[in-house]
């Protein structure tokens, strides 16, 4: 059995987290609790550069906005 998330020739969601962070998911599996999607199903190179486009700042949402002075 080979691991979904390295199919090169796979199908993929990108999805997010409340914390701003994002992952590629297999488009046959359904999207975990807590996780919103943000692209939808497409080419495993398309996903990617979707995630390299959105999440500019690897840091949690948590952290982030404190450090920028919007936190709550």
């Amino acid at each position: 059995m080979t691991n979904p998330f390295d199919d090169q020739d796979g199908t993929f969601l990108v999805v997010v987290n409340d914390e701003g962070q994002y992952s590629l998911w297999p488009a046959f599996a359904a999207v975990p609790d807590g996780w919103t999607v943000s692209l939808g199903e497409n080419t495993r190179e398309a996903a990617l550069a979707h995630v390299a486009e959105q999440w500019t700042d690897m840091r949690p949402r948590s952290l982030r906005e404190p450090a920028a002075g919007t936190g709550a």
